[in-house]
């Protein structure tokens, strides 16, 4: 049954992802396999291409989606991709996939897609996600609690998350209009940049005792 289920899900997200229009350049060509080595290949939209006559079914192919992953972390979840890095095949298609695990509670927390527009399907659990608008839009919180089957939408670039609030584990795919949509979590890239960002700055952009700043950055750069 949860096969089944399983089977569903992802092909509604197929089915979504490939009715959004790709933000990646259209490709100029019928395939474009990544390929690492650089010799006789042509540098196109981030990766060398393969001789097109020598692409083969594995280069367009990836397993195991169907295996949870490992989410005994501080967040509780897991990110498990399915982008140009896995798929070859992806190169210049402007498409790309993940699986996401969510322990009871886990969350994954706000961050950003800079290059991609993201459709989420819940497959199992229930979750409680949002983005937040621009500060043109006043910076407006739109959110959302999903449950099995619902689907939902992260317009590229807007700050975005997800909680778990069961109090068991859920999954859900996404969709994303690139081949490698790339991901800026904030509070990874504010408090855990290294060099750190100057304590007093960001004290006065947060409004926070630059002291406390300082126990985030230990906490973000040294895991402390």
């Amino acid at each position: 049954m949860k096969a089944i289920q399983f089977l569903i899900g992802f092909a509604l997200f197929a089915l979504a992802s490939s009715l959004a229009s790709a933000y990646d350049p259209s490709p100029l060509q019928d395939i474009c396999v990544a390929i690492n080595d650089p010799k006789d290949g042509v540098f196109v939209n981030g990766k060398f291409c393969k001789d097109p006559k020598l692409a083969k079914a594995e280069d367009f192919f990836l397993s195991g989606l169907d295996k949870p992953g490992n989410t005994e972390n501080r967040l509780g979840f897991n990110v498990t991709n399915a982008n140009v890095e896995q798929i070859p095949g992806l190169n210049t298609l402007g498409t790309s996939a993940v699986r996401i695990d969510y322990a009871p509670y886990g969350q994954n927390p706000p961050h950003t897609h800079p290059r991609a527009t993201e459709i989420l399907v819940v497959l199992e659990g229930t979750l409680y996600v949002g983005f937040v608008t621009s500060n043109q839009l006043n910076n407006t919180l739109i959110a959302k609690v999903l449950n099995k089957g619902d689907v939902f939408v992260f317009p590229i670039g807007l700050i975005h998350f997800q909680v778990n609030i069961g109090n068991t584990s859920a999954i859900a795919f996404a969709g994303f209009s690139s081949q490698f949509p790339g991901v800026i979590t904030i509070a990874d890239t504010v408090f855990g940049a290294f060099p750190p960002i100057n304590p007093d700055f960001l004290g006065k952009a947060f409004q926070l005792d630059p002291k406390i700043v300082k126990d985030l950055q230990d906490k973000f750069i040294n895991g402390n």
